[in-house]
């Protein structure tokens, strides 16, 4: 099944996606919207047969598109996935919810009285890493792991290939690595081991209105312990590293997608976890997401789920 899709928001995020979903058999971008006349002239360019919409009013409504792809900046995510919600649209929405918690409640509210399809963008939930974590948590016992460790690093932030939207993610009010790195591994902790609670954190602001450069933060999971140590700043390679130390057996996901096992002695990467990451996770991305709109068996995170990690992060910040 194709879903016709309109999407709103064509910065870097929204046209990676367009590009993604050109390719891919479930979703057919048939309308787009953005304020910025540069980026619907390049959408235009590259795709003549997607309409372009004089507003983001026009662009939700579009008669031909089943589905409402919402990937404007944060602040907007609550106002625009309530009219598509409202248009009787199914809703696939980028991460964070929001950055207003009010809204954001209202919003997962709306949703749940609607009955409509509700989807967030949290790229862990369908990579290949994911599942061999969950599959290494059945096989080696949920209960032998003890602690949760994530490790955060980027030389620059923005990093390079977000720089077209640096205005806003440079910008402590809607960006920051907290709320678009942090929160995937929050997301991911809690469909692992259940829901978390902050028990403390302690945040870095540079002078002005720029976002974080260095977060600690202790939470709990259960009663397993996480913690959480992102910067930026400084030479080396970006570092991405998501560890659960087990009493007998100890795992760990980096780079977004290689995940590994330990008994004590070294790492030994799965296989399955190692070629062409990117293509292979955006696929199943988008299949994951294709069938949660079609109604079918899926695992992607809903409004409900992204409100808690939503939650848990801007604890972290404030």
């Amino acid at each position: 099944m194709t879903h016709g899709t309109t999407v709103v928001g064509l910065g870097g995020m929204g046209q990676m996606m367009l590009t993604r979903m050109a390719e891919f058999p479930g979703f057919d971008v048939r309308c787009v919207w953005d304020p910025d006349e540069a980026a619907t002239l390049l959408i235009s360019e590259r795709f003549p047969n997607v309409v372009v919409a004089s507003n983001a009013r026009d662009a939700i409504n579009f008669e031909e598109s089943t589905v409402v792809y919402v990937a404007s900046p944060p602040d907007a995510h609550a106002s625009l996935a309530s009219a598509a919600i409202n248009a009787g649209k199914a809703v696939y929405c980028e991460k964070p919810l929001g950055v207003d918690l009010a809204s954001s409640r209202e919003l997962v509210e709306l949703a749940r009285l609607s009955g409509c399809v509700n989807i967030v963008n949290f790229s862990m939930a369908s990579t290949a890493a994911t599942r061999a974590a969950e599959a290494w948590l059945r096989r080696e016992i949920l209960d032998q792991v003890i602690s949760i460790e994530l490790r955060v690093h980027f030389s620059q932030w923005p990093r390079r290939w977000q720089m077209g939207a640096s205005s806003w993610l440079a910008r402590r009010s809607q960006g920051g690595f907290t709320r678009e790195v942090v929160s995937h591994w929050v997301y991911l902790t809690e469909r692992l081991f259940g829901k978390a609670s902050l028990e403390d954190s302690s945040v870095r602001y540079p002078d002005g209105e720029l976002a974080e450069i260095h977060l600690q933060a202790n939470l709990q999971a259960g009663d397993r312990p996480v913690s959480v140590a992102a910067s930026i700043g400084g030479a080396g390679p970006d570092v991405v590293e998501y560890t659960l130390w087990g009493q007998e057996q100890s795992a760990r996901i980096t780079d977004w997608h290689r995940f590994a096992v330990t008994k004590g002695n070294k790492w030994e990467v799965d296989a399955g976890t190692t070629t062409s990451p990117g293509d292979v996770n955006n696929k199943m991305q988008l299949a994951n997401a294709a069938a949660a709109v079609a109604g079918e068996p899926h695992s992607m995170p809903d409004f409900e789920d992204a409100l808690s990690v939503q939650s848990l992060i801007e604890e972290m910040l404030h």
